[in-house]
């Protein structure tokens, strides 16, 4: 199963609105994605109350991990979109 880690760029993490377009765009995939801390339990990108559960913060490191056809392209995407400022 792939995975990439990232550096959450957004300045309030993944909260409200940053966690709604990662979620969004984590069910857009049409891939299984999960999203972890470092060291924590991996939880579904595309469930919003578990994004959320997660508490990451801007600046703070999480690893997407997807699997089945088009796994890795769907990661290069997410992990572009969280290494963006989704606050603005």
């Amino acid at each position: 199963m792939p995975e990439r880690s990232v550096v959450i760029a957004s300045k309030v993490g993944l909260h409200a609105r940053p966690a709604a377009l990662f979620c969004k765009a984590a069910a857009a995939t049409g891939v299984p994605v999960t999203i972890r801390k470092p060291g924590g339990e991996p939880v579904p990108a595309a469930s919003i109350l578990s994004v959320l559960t997660l508490g990451a913060n801007g600046g703070d490191e999480v690893v997407l991990a997807a699997a089945g056809d088009g796994a890795g392209a769907a990661l290069d995407e997410l992990v572009d979109l969280l290494s963006r400022d989704l606050d603005a």
